[in-house]
């Protein structure tokens, strides 16, 4: 067989399994390579955090969660600020730099101080943040490249490399801790999150030789500047229905997360601080292992052949029978179950699934509502139903079955959003942003 027949023959087998276009491929691989690197460096320092929080109480952990909030705020405040100032081809590979110094400054302080509790509580914090934004600016960069109708079939595939990232950052802090210390763990992150620099400039380039998208919303090469105002995004958020929608949607997902994790964590209670770390680690692999066939070959079909309203609603239609069970058998092994099944949703269906809501977006919006969605609305759900669930178990005295109970009919509602978002979105999305 010929080079070219075999070429075509490739060709035409990745198409079929991936809906991906010769003229995308390129693009995709870039696009997958990009959030493989960001995903291995988080979830190699993710265990480590995790680990962290059965030291403190529920009260202390949800101070912890409180002192989030108001970094995510004013980090976010700084950012609509410079981002009002700097070309926007500057601040994609900016905020993966400084992210990675910051990890440096960490490293330093733990040889210099060691186990301090207080640099202990710093890096839980700053983590959060991280998980966030690191992710925020990546999908916001990836809804720049990719038109409405490429995202429905490509970011299923490039979350994939979300996932595959997954598998292996928590792999490499499981193998390696205990050889090399968690310390060092924070430089390979670091010098992980300076690799995608160099691929984030060929990305931009093909956006218009391969992708064909020559919109100017999307362009990140040019001098465009964005609203100078580093409030505005959060004042187009409140004043939006469409946005408020997606907030809320988001708000009711970190419920199901805050129960989770919190009741979780107290159950790791007993286990030293290494045994912990594998724990979590042990999760995330089952997370992220299941996440990646279910992505791989199941999501950018769901989206295309059943619709966004289906696809946004079907992770919480599941946790209300999750949470059933759980209240019937309120055990460690049950619980974790649900979390596995709930984040690997999450990844594979969910956070590709609301993702694509914001391709009906501008860029204004993208670039400077969408962190106030992505960390503020987040991280501030993740105060409010830490205190919630605390006042629950402190001062209601309330058990897992209790709460499991309550976390289902949030979760009803939370389908309830999904199939109006989904239907928003299937009508154009964000009109008053349409051009």
């Amino acid at each position: 067989m010929s080079d070219a027949r075999r070429d075509g023959a490739a060709a035409r087998f990745i198409k079929t399994a991936t809906k991906i276009e010769s003229n995308e491929l390129t693009a995709t691989l870039l696009s997958f390579t990009f959030v493989f690197v960001l995903m291995t460096a988080y979830f190699i320092l993710r265990p480590v955090r995790d680990s962290l929080s059965s030291d403190w109480t529920d009260e202390q952990l949800s101070w912890l969660w409180t002192s989030t909030f108001f970094v995510s705020v004013i980090a976010v405040s700084i950012y609509g600020a410079v981002i009002s100032r700097i070309r926007m081809r500057v601040i994609v590979p900016s905020m993966y730099a400084f992210f990675a110094i910051s990890f440096v400054g960490f490293y330093i302080a733990g040889r210099t101080l060691g186990d301090n509790d207080l640099v202990n509580r710093a890096y839980y914090v700053w983590l959060s943040v991280f998980s966030l934004y690191h992710l925020s600016v990546f999908w916001t960069f990836m809804s720049g490249l990719y038109n409405k109708e490429q995202a429905k079939r490509l970011f299923a595939i490039i979350a994939m490399g979300a996932t595959a990232g997954a598998i292996a950052g928590p792999a490499i802090a499981a193998l390696f801790a205990d050889r090399i210390g968690n310390l060092n763990l924070l430089l390979i992150a670091a010098v992980l999150l300076m690799l995608p620099l160099a691929i984030i400039g060929r990305l931009e380039q093909l956006r218009i030789s391969d992708l064909g998208n020559e919109d100017a919303q999307t362009d990140l090469a040019g001098g465009r500047e964005l609203s100078a105002n580093p409030f505005s995004g959060f004042k187009t958020f409140a004043s939006n229905p469409y946005l408020l929608a997606i907030g809320l949607f988001i708000l009711l997902y970190v419920v199901m997360n805050t129960f989770i994790y919190f009741e979780l964590r107290k159950m790791m209670g007993d286990f030293d601080r290494e045994t912990r770390t594998q724990i979590w680690a042990g999760i995330d692999l089952a997370v992220n292992s299941l996440t990646f066939v279910v992505g791989l070959f199941v999501t950018g079909r769901l989206a295309t052949r059943v619709g966004m309203p289906t696809t946004l609603a079907l992770i919480p239609v599941f946790m209300v029978g999750g949470w059933v069970v759980v209240a019937l058998s309120p055990v460690l092994a049950v619980l974790a179950g649900l979390q596995i099944v709930r984040r690997a949703g999450n990844y594979a269906i969910t956070r590709p699934g609301r993702e694509m809501l914001f391709t009906a977006v501008d860029a204004d919006t993208r670039y400077k509502a969408k962190p106030v969605i992505d960390v503020v609305v987040y991280r501030g759900g993740d105060m409010v139903t830490a205190w919630f669930y605390t006042a629950l178990t402190t001062g209601l005295a309330m058990g897992t079955a209790g709460v499991a109970a309550m976390a289902a009919v949030v979760a009803a509602i939370w389908a309830g959003a999904g199939i109006f978002l989904g239907r928003k979105y299937d009508r154009g999305g964000d009109q008053t942003n349409s051009e």
